[in-house]
């Protein structure tokens, strides 16, 4: 699955923020079409996002708790049921995680050093 195949995906060039310094961010995107959960994580491998919703059961990663990444900053643990995702590939590595990944959402960080949907030429 893209992030774009779900009905609420915003826009390429929509604006997120600023980017967490460190750690991940939940933050939720209006759209006309609804809202679209996003996790933005800062990784060893720069700036990732995902679709922040678990491909276990399709509940936030943050359901039970803000607190969604390791102490390492390595890995995203779902709130819920433990399933734990390499927060730079979004692949899963433990629990519930094992044999799925998130789904990610390209970003860049424009010149003003907001954060924003899209590859970087919107």
């Amino acid at each position: 699955m893209q992030w774009t195949d779900l009905s609420t995906a915003p826009a390429v060039g929509t604006p997120l923020g600023a980017p967490p310094n460190s750690g991940a961010l939940c933050l939720v995107v209006s759209t006309d079409r609804g809202d679209y959960p996003l996790i933005l994580a800062q990784t060893g491998a720069g700036i990732r996002a995902w679709v922040n919703a678990c491909p276990h059961q399709f509940l936030p990663l943050n359901y039970r708790s803000e607190s969604i990444l390791s102490a390492d900053g390595t890995r995203l643990i779902c709130s819920n049921h433990e399933a734990v995702f390499d927060a730079a590939t979004g692949i899963g590595t433990g629990g519930f995680g094992i044999g799925c990944e998130l789904i990610e959402v390209p970003v860049h960080i424009d010149p003003d050093g907001q954060a924003r949907i899209g590859a970087g030429s919107d």
